[in-house]
C-alpha cells in the first residue's frame, strides 16, 4: 500500500471569515501596548517652500496668502523676490520695443535675470537667500526677514 504522509489541515472554521476574532496583540517590554510613532508634519518644509515660490509667480503669490506660509518670514521674503524679479520680467519685456539697442539690452537683462533666477531657486533651497541688489532690500522690509 501507498502510504502518504498526513498533512497538516487547519481546524474547521466555525463561521465565516469576518466573524472570526483578530488574534491578540503582541506584549511590548514596560507594558507599551504599541511603539508610538512621532505623528508626520503637515506641508512643505520651509526650504522647500522658499524654492517653490520661485518657480512662477502663483507660488508665490499662494505662499502670501495660505495661513501656515505667510506667517513664516523667509518663506515670505522668497515669496516678494519672486514678485520683484517679476516687475523686472516684465519691465525687461518694455525694454525689447526698442529697436537694435534694446533687443542688446533685453538679451543681456533677460540673461542675468535668468542667472539671478537660478541663484535664488538652489540659495532658497540650501536655507539660505542670495541677495539682489534692490529687490532685496523690498523684500526684507515687507518681511521682516534679514538674510
Amino acid at each position: 500500500m501507498n502510504e502518504q504522509p498526513m498533512q497538516d489541515v487547519p481546524p474547521p472554521s466555525t463561521g465565516p471569515s469576518w466573524q472570526q476574532t483578530p488574534p491578540p496583540p503582541p506584549s511590548y517590554p514596560n507594558g507599551y501596548a504599541q511603539a508610538q510613532q512621532p505623528a508626520a508634519t503637515e506641508g512643505l518644509s520651509d526650504t522647500a517652500a522658499g524654492a517653490l515660490a520661485y518657480v512662477t509667480i502663483i507660488p508665490a503669490i499662494i505662499f502670501l496668502v495660505m495661513a501656515p506660509y505667510n506667517q513664516k518670514p523667509s518663506i515670505r521674503f522668497h515669496a516678494f523676490q519672486c514678485i520683484g524679479l517679476t516687475i523686472v520680467w516684465i519691465c525687461l519685456g518694455f525694454v525689447w520695443i526698442v529697436p537694435i539697442l534694446g533687443w542688446i539690452v533685453g538679451a543681456l537683462g533677460f540673461l542675468a535675470l535668468i542667472v539671478c533666477w537660478i541663484l535664488c531657486i538652489v540659495k532658497a533651497s540650501q536655507g539660505s537667500a542670495f541677495k539682489l541688489p534692490v529687490i532685496s532690500e523690498f523684500a526684507s522690509k515687507q518681511s521682516g526677514y534679514r538674510p
